[in-house]
């Protein structure tokens, strides 16, 4: 059973972000999973480590696409992808020092991510970039 769906509620209207965002429900989703199956600490030390190097590419590739389209809002948006980042390093350094309780840490974290960012903050660039020819 998936934590989180994706569906049109959470498209951007860009289909390359659309796609990295999808690429951040499944791991999610693979760490719901393992959860559930009481292997949780063998899946989020794995995918805590892919994450923020996955999240600083995404993260590029928004931003690019803002600057690229003059968007407006395009400083705000980066301090919150640089406070994501921050967040998932220390996640990190805790994982590097034997916290292995932070499966359901980074779960919360990204559900609360997903839902908050992607919906409210993404949503917002998207008909800013498509006016500007960025689909």
């Amino acid at each position: 059973m998936a934590l989180l769906r994706w569906s049109k509620k959470y498209s951007v209207g860009v289909d390359a972000i659309d796609r990295e965002h999808t690429n951040f429900f499944r791991g999610l989703n693979k760490l719901h999973a393992a959860m559930i199956q009481g292997k949780g600490k063998s899946v989020t030390g794995p995918l805590l480590r892919q994450l923020p190097a996955a999240a600083r590419d995404h993260f590029a590739t928004e931003e690019s696409m803002m600057q690229a389209a003059n968007y407006p809002g395009l400083a705000a948006h980066r301090a919150l992808h640089s406070e994501f980042a921050r967040h998932l390093d220390e996640l990190v350094a805790q994982l590097e020092q034997g916290d292995r309780g932070l499966s359901i840490l980074l779960l919360r974290f990204m559900r609360s991510w997903i839902s908050d960012h992607v919906q409210k903050e993404d949503q917002a660039f998207g008909p800013w970039l498509n006016r500007h020819g960025i689909k």
